[in-house]
């Protein structure tokens, strides 16, 4: 309680003393794969986080950087983003989707490797996070919500170099390159290694990771790879002499175009997704217990919108197919065909209305068709109030369907989960000051978990319940001059009250943890020229009822080509976990420092 009062009473000063001029907001362009708007005027909440608040962040990785946002939650299973299931307003890790410049990264074995193809914040430009059902823009497994990657822009001619060293023996080095050839031909390259002996036993890491950026002319190419090989204690056992091992690879290569002709914008793509995933129960002992998975994605889809006088029209298709190859799963695969429609009316005065539909084809599924509408009314320039409805759904991964091991079992004969979700909302965004409000509902029917009657059987995936999700969030930024230097300042709220309609079974693995409640302020400063800080703090509360309080800090000192850092995370020693029974590090710090040779 002491710390919030101190950080309440530090923020209400800085207010108090502000001085009246404030900065300038450019108007940020949310990136759909079709009808792309200014966020002031998209019917949606929708959270960006931007290139300077990633710069100005406690946080090292985009793991714990999306931890600020409101309605988001990330279950980690130790440190820098190792091993992390994300979650968007109760929606568990199989039912949210990530996206990098709008490729969809889902993968057919499990949503636990959604997390696995996250690029370094080095080449993140921002980050768009778009809450409540989105399988209208993006197809079926944006169930609860999606988050979109936005690769970093290349502006110039430079080679930055990076070193850091930090507690648990966290080393981590980097390269990076961006050489503009010409206005129509540039690259970006970047190279990172990271290693740590850990912050516990079998908690050691070894991260490796490949990014490059290419564009010609109306054509961008991007290319990532990331190595993981971890320790993987009791991530998914309670048995301490198994001492568990993980290894992952996650591979995407994906070629876009941008045409445009008249009033005809068409956008097509083709990609190829790859992940392997090696887990042993005995790390000393591979011969005791091994699963290997290895996915393959190939795809391609074109996205095209149409501007006239009734406003835009947005159209396009997405055919792909998967490929599984696994000792434990067997080998599967499914072909996947998605279309979508939407009308944007703009021009009704103050009103904004859209009308959309996905139609989504599995082989293995029947076909959905999945409508939603959007409005939108703007009482002033600054001043919007919008809703939302859709239709959403999700099928059974392949880990749903076919997993089996002495303490689980898959079932083959799983139906698609579905929800239908509504929102209704505010917002206020000015050069200044952006204030957000939120309330969402999703009625979702057929969820799938692993459950058991006794604690003495197996886990099952099953069809379990109906789920009633209801709550708010709300969202205020501040930007202001204090001693001639920008500040800002931000506080996010976020409730979610989730009620079983008719569950049948007395034990379930994973659902119905959600963030009860949600608390994350953060407060930026610059004083003098060269030195920058930032603190930030949040508190969590979950439907279990665990609660803890977290502050993080960051000190960056700017030194003609050099850049040197102090991030410290958990400052105040929190003993907390986040998922199952891995408890999460105590006070860390990491030291870096950045030199741009050109």
């Amino acid at each position: 309680m002491k710390i919030k009062i101190i950080i309440i009473f530090v923020f209400t000063s800085l207010l108090l003393n502000a001085q009246n001029d404030t900065i300038k907001l450019k108007e940020v362009i949310v990136s759909g794969n079709r009808i792309s708007l200014p966020i002031s005027e998209d019917s949606r909440t929708v959270s960006i986080i931007s290139s300077e608040m990633i710069k100005n962040s406690p946080a090292t990785n985009l793991t714990d950087l999306l931890q600020s946002v409101a309605g988001v939650d990330l279950r980690r299973r130790g440190t820098d983003g190792m091993q992390a299931d994300l979650y968007i307003r109760g929606g568990n890790f199989d039912q949210t989707l990530v996206l990098i410049d709008g490729v969809k990264m889902d993968d057919a074995q499990t949503g636990h490797h959604t997390m696995n193809a996250i690029l370094s914040l080095d080449n993140i430009e921002s980050v768009e996070i778009v809450k409540g059902p989105a399988a209208r823009i993006y197809g079926q497994n944006a169930f609860a919500g999606a988050i979109n990657i936005v690769t970093k822009k290349i502006r110039d001619d430079s080679l930055n170099l990076k070193l850091g060293y930090g507690s648990f023996e966290n080393k981590k080095a980097s390269v990076g390159i961006q050489e503009k050839f010409s206005d129509d031909a540039s690259i970006l390259a970047h190279v990172e290694r990271q290693e740590s002996d850990g912050y516990r036993e079998n908690s050691d890491f070894k991260n490796t990771a490949i990014f490059v950026k290419y564009q010609l002319k109306n054509y961008t190419l991007i290319s990532s790879f990331n190595d993981r090989k971890f320790g993987a204690e009791n991530f998914y056992t309670s048995n301490p002499s198994f001492k568990e091992y993980e290894e992952t690879q996650n591979s995407l290569v994906a070629l876009s175009a941008n045409y445009l002709v008249k009033d005809l914008t068409i956008k097509p793509r083709i990609y190829w997704r790859r992940n392997q995933d090696m887990f042993l129960l005995k790390r000393e002992d591979p011969s005791f217990y091994r699963n290997l998975h290895i996915s393959n994605k190939v795809g391609f889809e074109t996205n095209m919108v149409y501007n006239s006088k009734f406003g835009k029209t947005g159209f396009g298709i997405d055919v792909a197919k998967v490929y599984l190859s696994s000792n434990n799963l067997g080998d599967r695969d499914r072909l996947i065909f998605n279309s979508f429609l939407e009308q944007r009316f703009d021009n009704l005065e103050k009103f904004d209305v859209t009308l959309g539909v996905a139609i989504s084809s599995f082989s293995d599924f029947k076909t959905q068709f999945l409508p939603g509408l959007d409005l939108g009314y703007d009482v002033s320039d600054n001043l919007k109030i919008f809703g939302n409805i859709g239709y959403t759904y999700r099928v059974p991964t392949y880990t749903d369907l076919y997993y089996s091991d002495p303490g689980n079992e898959g079932n083959s004969a799983l139906q698609p989960e579905s929800a239908i979700s509504e929102e209704i909302g505010i917002k206020y965004l000015a050069d200044a000051f952006n204030f957000t409000f939120s309330l969402f509902n999703r009625n979702s029917s057929n969820l799938i978990d692993w459950t058991r009657n006794a604690t003495t059987e197996k886990w099952k995936a099953q069809n379990f319940s109906a789920v009633a999700t209801k709550g708010f969030e709300t969202s205020i930024n501040y930007t202001f001059k204090l001693a001639n230097f920008n500040q800002k300042f931000d506080v996010n709220y976020n409730f979610i009250d989730d009620e079983i309609k008719d569950q049948n079974v007395p034990f379930t693995r994973y659902s119905l943890n959600s963030l009860k409640h949600q608390f994350t302020t953060s407060l930026n400063t610059q004083f003098l020229k060269f030195l920058n800080q930032s603190i930030s703090y949040r508190y969590v509360e979950r439907t279990k009822g665990n609660s803890y309080n977290l502050v993080d800090a960051k000190v960056s000192a700017e030194i003609h080509k050099f850049i040197i850092s102090l991030n410290a995370n958990n400052i105040f020693n929190t003993d907390y976990i986040e998922v199952g029974l891995v408890p999460m590090p105590k006070g860390n710090v990491m030291f870096g420092i950045a030199y741009k040779v050109y």
